[in-house]
């Protein structure tokens, strides 16, 4: 992951809930989110399927639908729609906007929103 961000790159969560962060600023705190997610185990993201990626008019900047598929320790097998707003300069995001899908990923893990 340290490759994928760029150092002073952001990861932005527009829609978040109370106790998660909305915003990670660079790259040490983003692979360190990343990394704690990883190894709490709940969800295991296999694959990510994409649906579309859009043209912004930005020759950095695209618009990515996708799902993230995997398995929950809870419920089983989940499939988490997803759209993110990718900014790559260098060949490195500077800026990932997650519109992660709040009640699926909840409800991936067995909670309620």
């Amino acid at each position: 992951m340290r490759r994928v961000y760029a150092l002073d790159a952001s990861h932005e969560f527009p829609f978040t809930l109370p106790g998660l962060p909305s915003r990670l600023a660079g790259r040490d705190e983003i692979v360190k989110w990343i990394t704690a997610g990883w190894k709490d185990h709940r969800l295991k993201y296999e694959r990510y399927r994409t649906l579309a990626i859009h043209d912004t008019g930005d020759p950095e900047t695209i618009i990515v639908e996708q799902e993230a598929l995997g398995t929950s320790v809870t419920t089983g097998d989940f499939v988490l729609p997803n759209l993110v707003v990718l900014t790559v300069r260098n060949g490195q995001i500077t800026r990932l906007r997650d519109y992660v899908n709040i009640p699926a990923a909840t409800a991936a893990i067995g909670g309620g929103v």
